[in-house]
């Protein structure tokens, strides 16, 4: 991590408040992606039960003795830097409280469904009556209006209704063809940024209006959004893109080959670095063909090309093509597990790898954020916490209520 410095800045969100009463991973990781800006994220819980991710595993994080804890790897990836509080939503008393709470907040984050808050009077309409500068945002599966709007939605059904998996996977014909999903729950992640976009967007232009408004986040136009050149592809093209395992529709070459020893990405992005990696490849008469000399050329004779790269690839390890190609500016790489991932020398410098010490008393591994400000970086000041665990402290801050009364609450069950 980066050295103190005597020059630093204030956190960019330094002094917002946001109420997060999303679970799961796309409200969450809004929610995150803010409190590692500097807002001060009180997270709302059930009691007893908390965010669904939280019995996600294993794995779990593990005590000074080696034994699971019950606080899962899932839960923790989404929740650093915020502060847990736990409400029976039940109660009236409850209701009351994340009322006064969301009252006192200058954001919110929810995904329940459609209009699932207006019963206890938490829903955008009931706040903005007597909150006007409150920051609003709904995620759902199908957003707040469309004939799909009451659906719930969630990631892996997103990925294949929104068209990601029509593109991912190996190609018709291929051994292992058929639809696949992405490894990661991306459309949550992606949703999750828009959201976190979207928010610090009303809230600069609540600085000029003096007014919050509601935003209405949804997987599925999120998912169709980042289809990117895919959805170009097919709006200029006409014609639906098919599956293609590892090889890009518009750019050749740009996919995995075969090594002497595993397999290595090419990611050639132009005429230059082909003529390049040719020449390394010991075949300098391949640019001169007019096949390949260009890159629509080579996505006309994709067929062709690929097997004698692939002829050509075997031949060499791939640290060997590596230490070849990297000094001849050719875009190339390993395929890496997450243990390759970590342990690389790039990944260490960044520090990407974070330790923060939990309120179990034993250090959390995380993955920092990507986010880097010169003047007001990113602070990690909370681990992901336990269940309930910051309830006392933010009702004495955000509500003024004293130790005899949070007591109170609790013998009542509200809190």
């Amino acid at each position: 991590m980066s050295a103190p410095r005597d020059d630093l800045r204030p956190a960019p969100l330094a002094g917002i408040r946001v109420l997060d009463l999303s679970r799961i991973l796309a409200g969450p990781w809004a929610g995150q992606t803010l409190a590692d800006l500097g807002a001060d994220v009180v997270k709302v819980e059930r009691p007893g039960a908390g965010d669904d991710t939280r019995s996600w595993g294993p794995p779990y994080l593990k005590d000074a003795d080696g034994r699971d804890t019950g606080e899962s790897a899932y839960f923790m990836c989404a929740n650093r830097n915020k502060r847990s509080v736990t409400f029976d939503l039940a109660q009236a008393e409850g209701q009351r409280l994340v009322r006064e709470l969301a009252l006192a907040a200058d954001v919110l984050l929810e995904n329940f469904k459609v209009d699932g808050l207006a019963q206890y009077g938490l829903d955008y309409a009931s706040l903005a009556t007597a909150h006007p500068r409150l920051v609003y945002c709904s995620i759902t599966g199908f957003g707040q209006t469309g004939p799909y709007a009451a659906r719930a939605g969630y990631d892996f059904l997103i990925q294949a209704m929104g068209g990601l998996m029509s593109v991912t996977g190996r190609a018709d014909g291929e051994e292992g063809a058929g639809p696949q999903k992405v490894g990661v729950a991306l459309t949550d992640v992606m949703t999750g940024l828009y959201a976190t976009v979207a928010v610090e967007a009303a809230l600069v232009e609540r600085e000029r209006s003096g007014r919050g408004q509601h935003i209405d986040l949804a997987l599925l136009d999120v998912q169709v959004a980042c289809l990117a050149n895919q959805a170009s592809n097919y709006l200029v093209g006409g014609s639906a893109p098919r599956r293609m395992g590892n090889a890009h529709p518009n750019i050749v070459p740009y996919q995995d080959f075969p090594t002497a020893d595993g397999d290595m990405v090419l990611a050639i992005g132009n005429d230059a670095q082909f003529a390049r990696f040719c020449a390394v490849a010991g075949h300098p008469e391949w640019p001169a063909d007019d096949r390949f000399a260009t890159n629509p050329q080579r996505v006309a004779h994709r067929a062709t090309l690929i097997p004698l790269l692939r002829q050509a690839t075997v031949t060499r390890a791939t640290r060997d093509w590596i230490a070849a190609l990297e000094p001849a500016g050719v875009p190339c790489g390993p395929i890496n597990r997450l243990d390759d991932v970590f342990a690389d020398p790039q990944v260490r410098a960044r520090g990407l790898r974070l330790a923060m010490p939990h309120a179990l008393g034993v250090p959390v591994g995380l993955v920092a954020s990507p986010v880097r400000l010169s003047a007001s970086p990113v602070d990690y000041r909370h681990a992901p916490p336990t269940l309930g665990q910051h309830t006392r402290e933010v009702l004495g801050e955000w509500l003024g209520l004293e130790e005899g009364e949070v007591d109170a609450l609790r013998g009542r069950g509200v809190v």
